[in-house]
């Protein structure tokens, strides 16, 4: 197969002996071919499309049991795309697995709303896709051969009730059979000339010679008490038994009461049917526990990565204080005011550090933010003098304006000063990295009346031009020693607190990281639309 980098309509492999389609959607031919190659030696039948249109057509003349569907696609976004499968009979249960580089709650959250069965990060993990299209292909081959299965048995009860296919017997008063149909004739595998005249509770019930009160139609005939059962054991002239379903209605003659019309069929193998689809639902229901619990393991690694990366920072910094405490107290006579200080901050910064392991701690048992009411201008300063150490080993600085009227926010003020505590370490160390003694720029000014806009520039040698692709990826760095994992951290905790996250180049060099936040007592709580509007001015 070729990709070019040209548009791609559609691309089709296709193995006689396939039996699961699985659709890739994605308008970046790099990544169809990443994920083709991953697919392509898997034994499924694999169809490709670059853009939303032509995913809906082929899914809707295919029906693939899988699609590995991209967000982020120009003119209908994958979101888009999902809803209109969803809404389409044809394709309402192929497995939906979303492919984008957002990894935050609320575009899973939204994706799983609409439908979506999955959520896969980009970059792709082989191992990953691989083990994710093979669960969720078995999930939906299962769930069509039960939708099938259903729709067999539907069918073949509709017939049953429709036709004369079931026993009918006429009752007297007493319960003797005074008509046979052939169906109950051969149901019971007798003749029916034999069956006539035959006392019915006392030839299909083998309790009939204690005690008819209670059997099936007794009160019908008796009382003229219309019934309905199933699953009860009826007995054949041979003495065999076998579950039936009946129905017995009053026969009745200008309001005298004259017997009952049973109506009654061999369920032996609905039964069995039935015990199928119940093996068949719980193998359902555990492959559906095996993917649930994947993807625990997955949310569990991303958050063990997150908390070594954020639980560093005050760490690092209590260890920077701690050695200038010690320094201080081996002068002849140390500044005990400002050793008092250093001492401080190591109580606030331990405080910080246990702060940011019950916020964790919080997360994992409960969906709960903890957010507050937050002073700007009091959390800015706190982030400043936090960042001391950093700026000392980096010998810049750090000058910090808030604008007049700034309101309060509504946020989690660990999480939001962690955010603004990452992107200040990052524009020192750029500007350090440049060469320069400009310092790092802070800045906070109100965006319409529902958010504030915090921003910090550095004074370094400017971003990549992929960084618009890359930047927020989970493991993307352009530091030697980095991790990858802050930039995606930060995106992360600001997309929670109804935020965006953003960066631009000013003119004159370097880089400038922003982050918005909503005002407190804003309704709805979300600053993303004011931050896509600010985006498409500048």
């Amino acid at each position: 197969m070729m990709f070019s980098t040209g548009p791609v309509y559609m691309t089709e492999a296709v193995s006689d002996n396939s039996e699961v389609t699985v659709l890739l959607v994605d308008d970046n031919p790099q990544n169809l071919k990443v994920l083709y190659e991953t697919l392509k030696d898997k034994g499924y039948r694999l169809l490709i499309a670059n853009e939303g249109e032509k995913a809906l057509d082929l899914a809707s003349r295919h029906q693939p049991e899988v699609i590995l569907l991209d967000i982020m696609m120009p003119e209908m976004d994958g979101y888009e795309v999902c809803s209109r499968l969803k809404s389409d009979p044809q394709t309402a249960d192929c497995a939906v697995v979303f492919l984008s580089a957002l990894d935050d709650l609320q575009a899973k959250v939204k994706g799983f709303s609409l439908g979506g069965a999955d959520y896969i990060s980009k970059p792709f993990q082989s191992q990953e896709v691989i083990a994710r299209v093979k669960t969720h292909a078995q999930v939906i081959r299962l769930e069509r051969e039960l939708q099938a299965r259903n729709r067999e048995l539907q069918g073949d009860q509709t017939r049953i009730l429709n036709s004369i296919s079931e026993g009918i017997y006429g009752l007297d008063e007493h319960g003797v059979i005074e008509f046979a149909n052939p169906a109950a004739a051969q149901i019971m595998g007798c003749p029916v000339e034999e069956l006539i005249g035959r006392n019915f509770f006392e030839t299909h019930f083998a309790t009939a010679c204690e005690n008819t009160d209670g059997l099936p139609a007794h009160a019908t005939c008796r009382k003229g008490v219309a019934e309905n059962q199933r699953n009860i054991r009826m007995t054949r002239v041979d003495g065999s038994c076998f579950p039936a379903e009946y129905r017995s209605t009053p026969k009745l003659d200008g309001g005298e009461l004259h017997g009952a019309v049973v109506v009654f069929r061999d369920v032996t193998v609905e039964l069995e049917n039935e015990a199928e689809l119940e093996a068949t639902r719980a193998l359902v229901q555990e492959q559906r526990d095996q993917l649930a619990h994947a993807s625990r393991l997955t949310t569990m690694g991303e958050m063990a990565a997150g908390f070594a990366h954020e639980i560093n920072q005050p760490l690092t910094a209590i260890t920077n204080y701690a050695r200038v405490s010690k320094r201080m107290m081996g002068k002849e006579s140390p500044d005990l005011a400002l050793l008092g200080e250093t001492l401080d901050k190591i109580e606030a910064q331990s405080h910080r550090a246990s702060e940011i392991i019950r916020r964790i701690r919080s997360f994992m048992k409960k969906p709960a933010t903890g957010k507050e009411v937050i002073s700007v201008a009091a959390m800015l300063e706190d982030t400043r003098q936090f960042a001391e150490v950093d700026m000392r080993n980096n010998e810049g600085g750090i000058e910090v304006s808030v604008a007049d009227g700034v309101p309060d926010v509504l946020a989690d003020p660990i999480q939001v000063q962690q955010v603004a505590l990452n992107l200040i370490r990052n524009a020192l160390e750029a500007t350090r990295s440049a060469g320069t003694a400009a310092p790092v720029e802070v800045s906070a000014q109100p965006v319409g009346p529902q958010c504030v806009r915090i921003q910090v520039r550095d004074h370094g040698i400017g971003l990549p031009d992929d960084a618009e692709e890359k930047l927020f990826l989970p493991f993307y760095t352009t530091k030697s020693e980095g991790m990858g994992i802050g930039l995606a951290t930060c995106q992360s905790l600001i997309q929670a607190q109804g935020g965006e996250i953003g960066f631009e180049r000013p003119e004159g060099g370097g880089a400038l990281f922003f982050f918005t936040l909503p005002v407190t007592g804003v309704d709805g709580g979300s600053c993303a639309d004011v931050t896509e509007s600010r985006e498409a001015q500048s």
